[in-house]
């Protein structure tokens, strides 16, 4: 199914590359004239990162043998030249160690010109099949002129070989004088198409008879080496079916092969808006249809899930308004054909291959409803001026991990909560005990309990909740029984008279983790704080936090405080202690608000 998926991409698109064609960055062209003489060398780099891309001729695969591209390649393949020509030995080398790295460069070197023989053997092979070429004979007679030593002197004097020799493992291709074309994009100079494959057969993705490739073509991912493939076979690895070897297999025919791995490609191009990365996933996502609603709900698929600028007048917007749409596609007000699907791939690098660790296929009216369900168990009140109360994939994670590194995150978590939040099952264990783990480690900090790991902790009580345990509201809830949501938000009650009394607070740092665990243990002794604490406000603000207390405590269970809190009751210790904190901080004019606190703080004198 992924194949097919990935398959029907490729058509879907449109504007995608070719057959035998391949999007490729170039970083530098030689610019040579008509009789191959070297005329300059051209910088086309963007920035640091990025560099022009051209279309050229699809890459080959490579093993250890040395096989080069169609006009275009590397500095190895192209001049012959790379980092070992210009590397200088440590001058506090012994001699073995020396002779050890000179055998070594010698090595590369040597290497390097097999690599460039293997390219100009395949010029004049081309100049052979296209003799009348301008552009080839061009090459022929540079590569007669200048051999690497020569060619070497002669780019040295050119302005731009300083940033040249900085990249030489950078592609790199040729250009006529006077031309806009790089010779590498003229596919009339490309081989004349011959016999590829021997071996016919029926494709398992089209179903229709035709070639079948052997090997197929490495697709990159972040963190995975160059050769990765989606799809691959090791010779005789014990694993071939009914005596098949390599692509036998797994039939593939070339033209679905081609399609399926530049689909896969431009998902995962470094310029792509379909593709998001978390730790070492990296997540792909598409429509099966190509129209503008796709288009917006692909957008809001990356805002959501993907690293996106906030705007600086609505940190909330992009992820507010990818709320919005999936609203409209679930309510049926944006009109949307049934059968249209949308798809997720989650990769990662498993040695030469990529391993598939996530796929999910559904409707897109069902994945709308999915995410509508996340955001609808993530909302949670937020007082702040520039309130972001939907959380993405990503903020999900930096919740949960130290300093809010994602890189950090658990393996695994990523595409866990992300099927939590595709298939409305409820979100891992893992993630729970992470933000737990977290609000326990920072309780020296100001803010342990965030509104994300708040979000995150109701979110998951409530794909937990039964009968005997309440549903967790977004706003406080006077209602709520249970011991350690009651806990949390006694808590917060005679932390923040603490605060109005001392214009500091203590006893979150010093008792929090004892009171959200074993609450018998701690809450005789902050109770008997809370009353010198009180004595030094004023006659009325004393009367309302008493009041609010004694709310709260004649809901405690008759024989006292828990001996011991559950890990989930933990988790609603923090959610009442953060909702009875955001209670405090309500506007006292919100009238909505004030109808379900009952009352907001007095304002201090």
């Amino acid at each position: 199914m992924i194949l097919k998926a990935l398959y029907d991409y490729y058509y879907r698109s449109g504007d995608l590359a070719p057959a035998g064609i391949e999007i490729k960055e170039i970083a530098f062209l030689i610019v040579i004239d008509k009789d191959g003489n070297f005329i300059r060398l051209e910088d086309r780099r963007i920035d640091k990162k990025n560099c022009s891309k051209f279309a050229v001729a699809k890459g080959v695969i490579r093993s250890s043998a040395p096989v080069a591209n169609i006009l275009w390649d590397n500095c190895a393949y192209v001049l012959g030249l790379s980092d070992a020509d210009f590397s200088d030995a440590d001058a506090a080398l012994d001699e073995e160690k020396r002779n050890k790295w000179e055998k070594e460069v010698k090595k590369v070197q040597s290497k390097n010109l097999k690599c460039n023989s293997v390219f100009v053997a395949q010029i004049e092979k081309l100049y052979e099949e296209h003799s009348e070429s301008v552009e080839l004979r061009a090459l022929h007679l540079f590569y007669e002129r200048y051999n690497k030593d020569q060619i070497l002197e002669v780019l040295q004097q050119d302005i731009k070989w300083q940033d040249f020799s900085k990249n030489l493992t950078r592609n790199i291709s040729f250009m006529m004088e006077g031309d806009t074309e790089i010779i590498a994009e003229k596919r009339h100079l490309f081989p004349k198409e011959k016999e590829k494959y021997s071996n016919k057969g029926l494709c398992l993705i089209t179903g229709d008879f035709g070639e079948i490739v052997e090997i197929t073509s490495a697709t990159p991912i972040l963190g995975g080496q160059a050769t990765g493939k989606l799809v691959a076979f090791q010779v005789n690895s014990g694993y071939d079916s009914y005596g098949r070897s390599k692509g036998g297999n797994a039939p593939i025919s070339a033209d679905a092969e081609f399609c399926y791995t530049t689909a896969l490609k431009n998902l995962l191009d470094k310029d792509s808006r379909n593709k998001f990365n978390i730790g070492s996933r990296t997540f792909a996502f598409w429509a099966s249809s190509d129209n503008e609603v796709t288009k917006e709900v692909e957008e809001s698929v990356f805002s959501l899930f993907g690293f996106v600028e906030e705007t600086k007048d609505d940190p909330n917007a992009r992820i507010e308004q990818a709320r919005k749409v999936f609203h409209a596609i679930y309510s049926g007000s944006l009109n949307t054909n049934l059968d249209y699907r949308f798809y997720i791939l989650g990769l990662a690098p498993n040695a030469a291959r990529i391993a598939v660790v996530y796929w999910s296929e559904c409707t897109l009216k069902s994945f709308a409803g999915s995410i509508l369900k996340h955001f609808e168990d993530m909302d949670i009140v937020d007082t702040r001026k520039d309130g972001k109360p939907f959380l993405g994939l990503r903020a999900m994670m930096s919740a949960v991990t130290l300093r809010g590194k994602v890189a950090d995150v658990q393996p695994n978590l990523p595409e866990t909560v992300m099927k939590s939040m595709l298939q409305g099952i409820p979100y891992p264990y893992t993630l729970f005990n992470a933000c737990i783990n977290r609000i326990r480690a920072e309780q020296d900090e100001n803010q342990s309990v965030t509104i994300g790991r708040a979000a995150i902790l109701k979110a998951y009580l409530n794909r937990l909740s039964n009968d005997i345990n309440k549903k967790i509201e977004v706003m406080i809830d006077k209602e709520n029984s249970n011991q350690g949501y009651l806990c949390g938000r006694l808590f917060a009650v005679l932390e923040r008279i603490q605060e109005r009394a001392n214009g500091a607070s203590t006893i979150r740092s010093r008792y929090m983790n004892a009171a959200s665990a074993t609450p018998i243990a701690v809450f005789p002794t902050i109770l008997n704080l809370s009353v010198h604490h009180a004595e030094k406000l004023d006659k009325g603000v004393q009367i309302w936090f008493e009041q609010i207390k004694s709310e709260i405590v004649d809901k405690i269970m008759a024989e006292g405080f828990p001996c011991h809190l559950s890990l989930p009751d933990q988790g609603r210790f923090f959610v009442g202690y953060y909702h009875q904190r955001q209670c405090f901080f309500t506007k006292k004019d919100d009238a909505i608000n004030l109808s379900l606190i009952h009352i907001s703080e007095p304002t201090r004198h």
